[in-house]
């Protein structure tokens, strides 16, 4: 796939862990632990969608000749 595509999928995911991940931490209004354990978990999908997009992405190797 072009890089073009692999970008726009990662953008729109990325945009999707922050709508649905980040937006309701910062209107959860319960105990500490609510919100501590949900934003260690979206922490992660970061961590694992950045480790994707520089493994996909970025370290595409060059063509054998």
């Amino acid at each position: 796939m072009k890089k073009w595509v692999w970008n726009l999928i990662f953008l729109i995911l990325f945009a999707l862990v922050t709508f649905f991940g980040v937006g309701p931490l910062l209107l959860a209004d319960g105990v500490w632990i609510e919100r501590v354990l949900p934003a260690i978990i979206v922490l992660a999908v970061y961590i694992y969608l950045s480790y994707l997009y520089r493994k996909i992405v970025l370290d595409k190797k060059k063509p054998r000749s």
